[in-house]
């Protein structure tokens, strides 16, 4: 079973493991350096000694006849006042006249290969080991004249150095173990104070939040700005910028002044702006008209800046409008509710006084045309709710004086998967609005409005043609777009945006074009994939 370390406990290892091989890089290089340092200085303290040495006159005398009598008795003053581990003296030949350890090695050749220079007159430091073990010695010749005559030798033991340079080591280690202590200490501190600043999370945890909090800012429909107290963007989404119109990236934001990006800056700029947050304030960014919001951001009761939500006030009025387009519907069809109550309360008044006659051809009168097109619509179209629109419309017209004429042709059998049944009906119902209104406003005479809906193998096709005034030439290139109308008066502008809307959104075309001899045919071709 795999044991999952937490991050502050991994941090805390790896400060531990870092500082600890740290200190002990520094002690070795320290051992090192120190060991250099004795080598170095009682290398030149043993090369001194035997100089020194080599030069007494005495000793000159009595190496030059052998006298080692003389020799042991000058040379132990000598070793007594030296810190040297060993003296030895020998002759031309290398062999021992004295040795300040091992008397018994008189007589035998000294060792170590490294007399050959100094009976050639030179003086030598040397690592080497000799009779007694493994030393740091010098050597130096005894002249006479020009002459060598024999060898001095001093050194120290290698042992002896190395007990030195442990003793020195040994003062530090006690400071560099107090230093790991403390250092244990610190980075276990500093690793919990570092999870309480990372408020418990785990990185991949936090890494995971950063990522889903971005996805969450960006999936946003309205636009999110955050700022800091400096007023500096922090934050911006791709919805703020679409509505905006920035077209620079995020990161080139990032650090901007909210007055360098959104003009003009009077809800960012206000003294209530540091005491009170702010819902559903409408104002305008970049000429634009939005619905804004404004929350402060408090950590720990200390303000760090504030979060701004907005989006176009334009979506919320298509919204309200798209809203009052059902309630028109619903009032069409109170209209003709409305109609069938005055027929039947006029037919139950003629059959109240015996009036059957009459009665009869009343009820001829009557639903002669309306149970014509009654039944004509409900056996066309597959969508309830459909029929009730068309049934409503054609009410509405009729109460005008205008007769909606549908083409025998007709027939919907299904309403194709890239429309829902409230968006056809929206497109079906702006068409035969803004035809009726058109017929309305051209001609004493009214001419009726055709309507023909067909859904094909292939497409689903929406025609309504009227003969009233027809589309205006300074607005013909925008009639699709929000806001534009020829009308002076009302809730306009919205209808034919509403259509174009559904109608690209389903993959459709629109095409419009002239009546004859006046008017406007508005044909829309949408792909039939049913539902």
């Amino acid at each position: 079973m795999t044991v999952r370390l937490s991050f502050h406990l991994k941090l805390f290892i790896y400060l531990m493991i870092f500082f600890s091989l740290l200190l002990i890089t520094a002690g070795l290089y320290y051992y090192r350096a120190v060991d250099q340092q004795l080598y170095d200085e009682l290398g030149s303290r043993a090369q001194i000694q035997a100089r020194e040495i080599a030069i007494i006159p005495s000793l000159i005398e009595a190496v030059k006849h052998g006298d080692t009598v003389t020799i042991d008795d000058l040379v132990d003053q000598i070793k007594a006042r030296s810190d040297a581990s060993f003296i030895v003296i020998g002759d031309r030949n290398a062999t021992h006249l004295y040795h300040s350890e091992e008397p018994s090695l008189l007589g035998t050749e000294m060792i170590g290969g490294d007399n050959k220079e100094v009976l050639e007159g030179q003086s030598t430091i040397t690592l080497r080991r000799g009779a007694i073990g493994i030393s740091l010695r010098s050597k130096a010749p005894i002249m006479e004249g020009d002459q060598v005559i024999g060898i001095v030798s001093v050194g120290y033991l290698k042992k002896r150095i190395d007990n030195l340079t442990f003793s020195k080591v040994a003062h530090v280690s006690l400071g560099i173990i107090a230093m790991l202590v403390a250092l244990f200490f610190f980075s276990w501190w500093f690793s919990r104070n570092l999870k309480k600043q990372m408020f418990g999370l785990e990185p991949l945890e936090i890494r995971l939040l950063v990522r889903q909090q971005k996805a969450l800012l960006e999936s946003i429909y309205e636009g999110v700005i955050a700022i800091d107290k400096q007023r500096n963007i922090a934050v911006i989404n791709h919805a703020a910028k679409d509505l905006l119109g920035l077209p620079m990236p995020s990161y080139q934001l990032r650090g901007k002044s909210i007055d360098d990006v959104i003009a003009p800056v009077p809800f960012f700029s206000n003294k209530d702006i540091w005491i009170n947050d702010t819902h559903d304030e409408i104002c305008r960014f970049n000429q634009i008209t939005v619905i804004a919001s404004r929350v402060r951001i408090m950590l720990e009761d200390e303000l760090q800046g504030w979060v701004i939500s907005f989006r176009d006030k334009n979506d919320l009025h298509t919204l309200s409008m798209q809203l009052s387009q059902v309630k028109r519907y619903a009032n069409s069809l109170r209209i003709l509710r409305h109609e069938q109550l005055n027929w039947t309360a006029t037919l139950a008044g003629l059959l109240h006084l015996r009036r059957y006659d009459e009665a009869v051809r009343y009820i001829e009168a009557q639903s002669e045309g309306a149970q014509v097109v009654l039944d004509f619509i409900s056996s066309r179209f597959c969508s309830p709710a459909l029929c009730g629109l068309l049934l409503g419309k054609y009410a509405s017209a009729r109460e005008k004086g205008i007769e909606l004429r549908f083409d025998p042709r007709c027939q919907l059998n299904g309403i194709p998967a890239s429309l829902s049944e409230t968006e056809l009906m929206s497109i079906i119902g702006n068409l035969i609005d803004n035809a009726v209104e058109a017929t309305l406003v051209s001609t004493p005479t009214y001419h009726p409005v055709e309507v023909y809906i067909h859904d094909g193998e292939q497409e689903l096709v929406i025609e309504v043609a009227d003969q009233g005034t027809g589309i205006d030439p300074a607005i013909a290139d925008r009639v699709f777009e929000m806001g534009v109308t020829s009308k002076q008066e009302g809730d306009h502008g919205l209808g034919l945006h509403l259509v174009s809307s559904y109608v690209s959104q389903a993959q459709g075309v629109i095409e419009v074009s002239d009546n004859s001899p006046h008017g406007a045919i508005f044909s829309i071709f949408i792909p039939k994939t049913t539902i």
